[in-house]
């Protein structure tokens, strides 16, 4: 296989990366995640250099367009993104760019992509689709020979609506592909501030000492959404929050916080803590799901003041829809490291802002002997993911003057300012580099996988038993009250409700 070498240097220091040629091959190239999240990313790889001179990017879809018409129709998608995009560099990278006609359920059509392909390079496929195509297009690659030794294919979630059609997806496309060969990607753990959670926990003995139960009194992960469904409406009325967030973004999250030291960066090293994690996870019955398990739906409200609608007279939502855009959860693990640690997770859309984050509350001291005072951030680490991402550690410091107040005060880590990267790689733009070179460190293996439906099943269970129907919430809050009581029956808050 021919490897392109390129020189670059990042903060002083040369380093070489060696970029294997492939063609990368985009099911699904007219949709919103291709053109919206794929193609921009790709751009970024390409105009700094990161992509091998002969890639082939192949986007197949059921449209019948030129390579000219899809140029210009993908530019006017991606610019919307926010990526600068140049309209000149964008010319310049489509010329990697060619758009096959392709039904990927009829076998009839393989046929021309395998004459089109090069089998002795990196063969990626991307499936970009709804998890439908997932057995079709498995079975028609490999009627044509294209599940070769070389190949590689990328698996976008939700995969399955559940524990059984999860393992029915898994055991069909094991069917034509080793498991090294399968990436199910999960775009939040492309993120730098991701990696950087694992650095500070596992490169930083002032942090790994005290990552216990011992230490830490309660845990809180959030993505936060302050977009409604849009245009996707019928996609995620079958999808919901629980299936689009929790039960791979938050989980996986849940996972990098609590997992134990690996003894190495081995991708699989790492993703055996993971999914001891998973394994470790308190199972939920019908009477916990109950009792910790919140269903939202927004309602009509107002962001940024400006009128949005409710999630059932949004376009393509039935109007009794039970379908939840909010879902907040208390959750244990039950092992010595984090034995009676409550665990909060919570993501939904219309919410007030759009954040995510880690909230680590560290124990209070065991002794006050200054007088008492306003303390709610004292002993916290709060890791932001997004908009910006950030490190804040507050504690309590003596207010200058001549009494003993204290006051919290936080040491902030700007990870933009701090190094002042000339290029900030995106998640995507992160993995799909990492799919090139055969990395998979950051993508979930299967039995991860199915950990995270087998302990989610109660509660996708229990909601359907019981026809439980969502809390509504207004639009620009932080969701239901009842998420609020959910933390403060343990004499706990939400993070931004401190401020």
């Amino acid at each position: 296989m021919e490897e392109y070498n390129i020189t670059t240097k990042t903060n002083g220091k040369i380093m070489e990366n060696n970029l294997q040629q492939s063609d990368l091959v985009l099911f699904g190239g007219t949709g919103d995640l291709v053109t919206r999240k794929l193609l921009p990313a790709l751009y970024n790889a390409f105009i700094h250099n990161n992509l091998h001179k002969n890639t082939r990017i192949i986007a197949l879809g059921r449209k019948d367009l030129t390579d000219i018409e899809f140029y210009k129709f993908s530019f006017d998608k991606a610019v919307h993104t926010k990526n600068e995009i140049s309209s000149e560099m964008w010319d310049n990278f489509c010329k990697l760019i060619h758009y096959i006609k392709i039904d990927a359920e009829n076998p009839d059509d393989y046929s021309l992509l395998a004459s089109f392909l090069n089998t002795e390079v990196t063969n990626i496929y991307y499936l970009s689709t709804a998890p439908t195509l997932f057995k079709p297009i498995c079975e028609n690659l490999a009627k044509v020979n294209l599940n070769h030794a070389k190949a590689r294919i990328v698996l976008e979630k939700p995969l399955g609506h559940n524990l059984q059609s999860s393992n029915e997806i898994n055991e069909f496309v094991a069917n034509y592909f080793k498991e090294d060969q399968i990436y199910r990607i999960d775009h939040y753990l492309g993120k730098e501030s991701v990696q950087n959670l694992m650095a500070i926990r596992f490169g930083n003995t002032l942090f790994e000492a005290l990552w216990r139960r011992q230490w830490i009194s309660s845990i809180q992960i959030t993505i936060a959404e302050d977009l409604g469904v849009e245009s996707r409406g019928e996609f995620y009325d079958k999808t919901g929050a629980l299936r689009d967030m929790l039960q791979n973004h938050l989980l996986q999250l849940l996972c990098i916080v609590a997992m134990e030291p690996p003894f190495s960066l081995d991708a699989d090293t790492i993703r055996d803590e993971k999914l001891k994690v998973l394994q470790s996870l308190k199972p939920l019955t019908e009477e916990s799901v109950l009792n910790n398990v919140i269903r939202g739906q927004y309602k009509a409200g107002a962001i940024d003041g400006k009128p949005v609608a409710a999630y059932i007279d949004e376009e393509n939502v039935p109007r009794n829809s039970y379908t939840e855009t909010f879902v907040a959860l208390k959750a244990e693990i039950q092992n010595w490291r984090w034995a009676g640690v409550p665990f909060y997770l919570r993501s939904g859309k219309h919410l007030q802002e759009k954040l995510a984050e880690i909230v680590i509350q560290f124990k209070d001291i065991p002794c006050k002997i200054f007088p008492s005072t306003v303390n709610n951030f004292a002993n916290r680490l709060i890791i932001r993911l997004q908009p910006e991402e950030t490190v804040q550690l507050y504690f309590l410091a003596k207010q200058p003057g001549d009494t003993n107040e204290l006051q919290p005060v936080y040491l902030d880590l700007d990870f933009n300012k701090m190094f002042k990267a000339e290029h900030k790689q995106e998640g995507y733009e992160r993995l799909l580099l990492d799919v090139i070179r055969g990395q998979l460190t950051l993508f979930v293996r299967r039995d991860e996988q199915q950990a995270a439906w087998k302990w989610v099943e109660p509660i996708i269970n229990t909601w359907k038993k019981l026809n439980l129907a969502p809390k509504l919430y207004t639009s620009g809050t932080w969701g239901p009250s009842t998420a609020s009581t959910l933390l403060a029956r343990d004499g706990l808050s939400w993070h931004e409700e401190l401020l």
